[in-house]
């Protein structure tokens, strides 16, 4: 299945700034998905919570075998591991690592659980429509060949809402190089292989 998933960051944990945390988050995906891909990097404004630092965000794409609640327990997973606390967060707030699973090939999934929450799932996002942040990095990993009817909708959604000043901090060549230098962190060199957007695309 063909899945993009959006990253942003705003707070820092341990040792890593929100750049790395997006970079150390890109190391731990990977090995979930075949045909990896990224996007450059965008600083954009909080949304809906405003005092707060400005956001990192990105998208990154790939194809996976995974079920969406798999996918979904996994992120969980990675979220915690870069210092994500749910139950303590502000809804809309900072947060070291956010990850969002915005498609899942063409499905539609309204899933709510009121025993676990942290089950609930809504793919497309609800509320990708109205995020230039979430729009802008999510197109640049689309590639041409991926079979996703909602493409013209996100184009012209964005169109409506302009860039709502996401300014390009990294182009995903640059970022290749964080994502390296994180990746020696976690030890897995000889184990992780992230191939940025534009090389994926070129292909």
């Amino acid at each position: 299945m063909f899945v993009v998933l959006g990253l942003g960051s705003n707070k820092s944990f341990a040792s890593l700034d929100s750049l790395h945390l997006l970079a150390g988050a890109c190391v731990l995906l990977e090995p979930l998905f075949s045909d990896f891909a990224f996007s450059s990097v965008y600083r954009t404004k909080p949304m809906y919570v405003t005092d707060q630092s400005d956001f990192y965000n990105m998208a990154v794409s790939g194809r996976t075998e995974l079920s969406a609640h798999e996918l979904l327990s996994k992120i969980h997973e990675i979220e915690a591991f870069l210092g994500r606390d749910r139950k303590s967060e502000i809804r809309n707030g900072p947060r070291s690592i956010d990850i969002d699973i915005e498609l899942f090939g063409n499905e539609e999934i309204h899933f709510s659980d009121s025993s676990d929450p942290m089950k609930n799932l809504e793919i497309p996002h609800p509320r990708l429509s109205e995020r230039a942040f979430v729009l802008i990095p999510l197109l640049e990993v689309l590639p041409p060949d991926a079979d996703i009817q909602k493409r013209d909708f996100m184009k012209k959604s964005l169109a409506q809402i302009g860039n709502q000043g996401a300014e390009k901090l990294l182009d995903s060549g640059d970022f290749a190089s964080v994502i390296a230098e994180t990746e020696a962190q976690y030890g897995r060199t000889d184990s992780c292989t992230v191939t940025d957007s534009r090389k994926s695309n070129a292909d």
